[in-house]
C-alpha cells in the first residue's frame, strides 16, 4: 500500500512539473529569425551579410517566432480589414494572397467584424481556390488568424453575439470558421477586453477552443498591459495557456502604448505583436500630402470618423504639422533609395519585438513595394534612425526611474 502511495505521489509530482514546463513563461526565449528565399532554401540565417544583400533580399522572405512559441510568422503580414469586402472583390483577394504567398508571407488576419462576415467569406474562397491552384501549398504552411468579439450585426445589437463571453469565444469561433471554410485557426484574438466578462471565464473559454481543435494559440488586441497581466496571472494559476501576442496599432505617429506601456511585458513574457496600421491609415505613405483622394482610405465614407479624428489633430496631432514631417521623411527615403511607405514599414521591423507587420494595400503594386522594406530596414542605421527621431518628435516620454534619483 505504502509503495502505491510513493508512485501516486512521484506521477503527480511528474505531472505538474511538466504542465508547469509547458505553461510556464518566461522572458528567456530565443528570438530566432530566419531567412527563406522563393526555393525553399534556409542555409543562411537573416544577420548573415550575404542574406541581406540588394541581391538575395529582394527573393526572400523573414520568419521570426511569434513570442515566446514556435510558430514562426512572416515578418511582413497581410491583413483583411477594410480591404476585403469594402474595397476588393473576391478575385482580387484571390490574387492579392496568390502574390503574397508566393513572396513567403504566410499570416494572414481577419476578424469576424470585418465587413460584418464578409471578409472571413471572402477570405474563405479565396483560399480553396488557392488550394486548387497552387498545389505546393498546403493548410499546414499558412498561418490564419480571426478576431473574436464584435460580432457580424453592428450596428444592430444582440446581447450574447458580442463580446467575451464562453458562449460567445466557441460559438462565434465556429461561425467564423464556418464563413472561412476551415477546421481551425491558427490564432485566435480577443479582438477588444471586455470589462464586463470575468478573466477566469475569458482565460478559460480561450484555452477550451485550443483543447477542441479549433485553434492553435490565443492572442489580445488592443488590451492594457494591465489586463494582459491579468490574463497571465489566471493562466498561471490555473496551468492555462496564456495569450501569445498581443496586436496593436504601431506606427512613427503612435507609439507610446507599444514601447512604455507594454515593455515589461516583452521583458516578463516575451510578448509577441502583431502590429496594424504602420501607415497610419496611409498618412505615412505620403498620398494625403496634397489632399484625400476619393479613393484612399480616409476618402472612404465608411471612415469618416477616421478622417475627422486626424484632420482635427485628435488622433496624432494637429494635421499641419503632421504633413510637414511626413515631407520631410520623403526627402530622407528619397536620399537612401527608399520609398516613403518602405521607409515607415522599415522602422517599425527595427523594433525586435514587432513578430509581424500587418500590410493591408488593395493592389499588387503596393504590396510590392511593401515588400521592399525588408532591404530598406537593412539600411536604416543607428544614425538614421536617430534622424528619422529629429524628424518625427514622436518618441515617447519614458518614465522617470526613482531608483537612479540620489538627490537629497
Amino acid at each position: 500500500m505504502m509503495k502505491r502511495k510513493i508512485i501516486l505521489t512521484i506521477f503527480i509530482t511528474l505531472l505538474f512539473t511538466t504542465c508547469n514546463i509547458v505553461y510556464n513563461v518566461s522572458a528567456s526565449y530565443h528570438l530566432r529569425q530566419l531567412c527563406v528565399d522563393t526555393n525553399g532554401d534556409t542555409s543562411t540565417v537573416c544577420d548573415s551579410k550575404y542574406d541581406m544583400n540588394e541581391t538575395n533580399v529582394k527573393n526572400r522572405m523573414v520568419y521570426q517566432h511569434l513570442g515566446n512559441t514556435g510558430l514562426m510568422v512572416s515578418r511582413l503580414s497581410y491583413g483583411a480589414w477594410i480591404t476585403f469586402g469594402k474595397q476588393i472583390n473576391v478575385d482580387q483577394a484571390y490574387e492579392i494572397m496568390k502574390f503574397c504567398i508566393e513572396r513567403g508571407v504566410n499570416f494572414f488576419d481577419n476578424a469576424e467584424a470585418y465587413a460584418n462576415g464578409i471578409a472571413e467569406t471572402m477570405m474563405g474562397n479565396a483560399l480553396q481556390k488557392i488550394f486548387q491552384t497552387m498545389p505546393d501549398v498546403t493548410r499546414e504552411d499558412l498561418v490564419i488568424t480571426t478576431k473574436i468579439f464584435f460580432g457580424v450585426k453592428r450596428p444592430l445589437y444582440y446581447p450574447n453575439r458580442v463580446g467575451l463571453s464562453r458562449k460567445h469565444i466557441i460559438e462565434g469561433l465556429k461561425q467564423s470558421l464556418k464563413r472561412m471554410q476551415l477546421d481551425f485557426v491558427d490564432v485566435v484574438f480577443a479582438h477588444r477586453f471586455d470589462h464586463h466578462t470575468p478573466m477566469e471565464e475569458i482565460v478559460r473559454s480561450f484555452n477550451h477552443v485550443i483543447n477542441q481543435g479549433l485553434a492553435h494559440y490565443w492572442c489580445t488586441s488592443e488590451w492594457s498591459a494591465a489586463n494582459i497581466e491579468q490574463a497571465y496571472g489566471v493562466a498561471k494559476r490555473l496551468n492555462l495557456i496564456p495569450p501569445a501576442c498581443e496586436q496593436p496599432q504601431y506606427n512613427l505617429l503612435h507609439r507610446e502604448r507599444f514601447e512604455i506601456e507594454y515593455k515589461d511585458l516583452y521583458i516578463k513574457y516575451g510578448l509577441g505583436t502583431t502590429i496594424w496600421s504602420a501607415l497610419a491609415s496611409g498618412v505615412l505613405t505620403g498620398k494625403y500630402n496634397n489632399g484625400i483622394p476619393e479613393n484612399s482610405r480616409l476618402g472612404l465614407s465608411s471612415l469618416s470618423s477616421f478622417k475627422q479624428q486626424f484632420l482635427s489633430g485628435k488622433r496624432h496631432g494637429p494635421w499641419e504639422d503632421i504633413i510637414k514631417r511626413v515631407l520631410l521623411l520623403q526627402a530622407m527615403a528619397d536620399s537612401i533609395g527608399c520609398t516613403l511607405p518602405q521607409l515607415s514599414i522599415a522602422w517599425t521591423l527595427k523594433n525586435p519585438h514587432v513578430s509581424t507587420v500587418i500590410m493591408g494595400g488593395t493592389k499588387i503594386h503596393q504590396l510590392n513595394d511593401n515588400l521592399g522594406s525588408l532591404l530598406c530596414a537593412e539600411k536604416l542605421t543607428a544614425e538614421l534612425m536617430d534622424e528619422i527621431e529629429r524628424i518625427m518628435e514622436t518618441k515617447p516620454d519614458v518614465p522617470r526611474d526613482w531608483t537612479m534619483y540620489t538627490r537629497l
